[in-house]
């Protein structure tokens, strides 16, 4: 039986068919966009484990380059080799549509095209080590910032499947079995209201066919009887 209290009508148990066709529906549609999101989100999560792997180990680079740097030039003067920029960085983001989840796009763009501007300070000064750490520090600037791109992503997909899934199971184990018992308790109902008319009407007409043969019988005994007291009367002479 339901759990909530239904009026148990014809009009009602319509609404509730109409309620369950829905929801089974949806069910089978977020069941399909969860497993999609599922596919997605663990080739998101393998590019990802790649990305990191990746960008560690450049990173892990730039720091040996600037170690070996720092070993030949003085605190000082690399300090003032890097402290004025020369080349800047704009910033921008869009956003991409993947099964209704807005992933952030990242969008790199220097301000010149001279990939020579990445180097703020001459090179008579300074050491070629320099200048290999902040090239590799440039390149590697990019796939960080795929990087979070893709971490952002992941995350996302992520809090979008775990949605995704309640609102399956909510409709999987309460909304469609609450309505099935509901339509099941209105149909017993609407039964027993019909087998109850159906017999309050079968009394109804024993009751009647049982007057109507008293009236008859009644009728009978009273034209036996006018009968009987013609027939005994005297005739005239």
């Amino acid at each position: 039986m339901a759990n909530t209290v239904v009026n148990p009508t014809r009009m009602e148990l319509t609404r509730l068919k109409g309620k369950l066709k829905t929801a089974q529906r949806g069910h089978k549609l977020l069941k399909d966009k969860r497993d999609e999101l599922m596919k997605q989100f663990l080739d998101t999560v393998r590019e990802l484990r790649e990305l990191r792997s990746q960008v560690e180990e450049e990173l892990m680079r730039v720091h040996s380059s600037f170690t070996v740097a720092s070993a030949l030039m003085s605190a000082q003067a690399m300090e003032q080799a890097l402290m004025y920029p020369k080349q800047s960085v704009e910033l921008t983001m869009s956003f991409q549509n993947i099964m209704s989840v807005n992933v952030p796009v990242y969008h790199y763009q220097t301000r010149t095209d001279d990939t020579g501007d990445i180097f703020p300070y001459g090179f008579a000064a300074t050491s070629g080590e320099l200048d290999g750490a902040v090239e590799a520090l440039g390149k590697v600037f990019q796939d960080m910032l795929k990087l979070a791109q893709t971490e952002k992503a992941a995350q996302l997909m992520a809090e979008e499947i775990e949605k995704t899934r309640r609102r399956v199971n909510a409709l999987e184990y309460v909304v469609i079995p609450n309505t099935q018992d509901s339509i099941r308790y209105i149909t017993m109902k609407l039964d027993e209201n019909d087998r109850a008319t159906t017999t309050r009407l079968m009394k109804v007409k024993d009751m009647l066919l049982a007057e109507a043969l008293e009236e008859k019988r009644a009728e009978t005994a009273r034209a036996v009887k006018t009968f009987g007291n013609s027939s005994e009367a005297p005739s005239e002479v």
